[in-house]
């Protein structure tokens, strides 16, 4: 595992961040499987993890000022695993997909071919400047 970020010396601050990121892992692939079996298991491919976690990032912050974390825990604390998967379910229903597609780079042009210098791997710029200045040398 190569993911330790270079900046955090101390161990314990890696190990945080590490356990950070495991966290917000397994926040956005609950988020992905409640989208799967709301949506199909095919809208996966077209859904942006960039979008989603920004979305929820974005969100996150809105929701904590409008809703106090007391209100939070009195609301998801009573639910069993069963009743808080089928309200992610129902919440993901309510999704636009669209708003988070992955937007997809169209194929790359082909590399033109070239019409002067074909013999020639590498053509000096000067050199082409002096031609098409007029002038016989590209060194005066």
């Amino acid at each position: 595992m190569h993911c330790e970020i270079g900046s955090l010396g101390y161990p314990p601050a890696a190990l945080f961040a590490f356990g950070i990121g495991l966290v917000a892992y397994n926040i956005l692939s609950v988020v992905r499987t409640a989208l799967a079996a709301a949506h199909g298991e095919s809208c996966l491919d077209d859904i942006s993890a960039y979008y989603v976690a920004d979305e929820m990032r974005g969100m996150m912050r809105g929701m904590m000022v409008a809703i106090g974390t007391d209100r939070w825990q009195r609301q998801f604390s009573q639910l069993t695993a069963r009743q808080m998967a089928n309200l992610l379910v129902a919440l993901a229903r309510r999704v636009k997909l669209d708003r988070f597609r992955k937007h997809r780079r169209g194929p790359k042009k082909p590399r033109p071919k070239r019409t002067r210098f074909k013999g020639k791997p590498h053509v000096s710029t000067a050199r082409i400047l002096a031609e098409s200045r007029g002038k016989d040398s590209y060194l005066q």
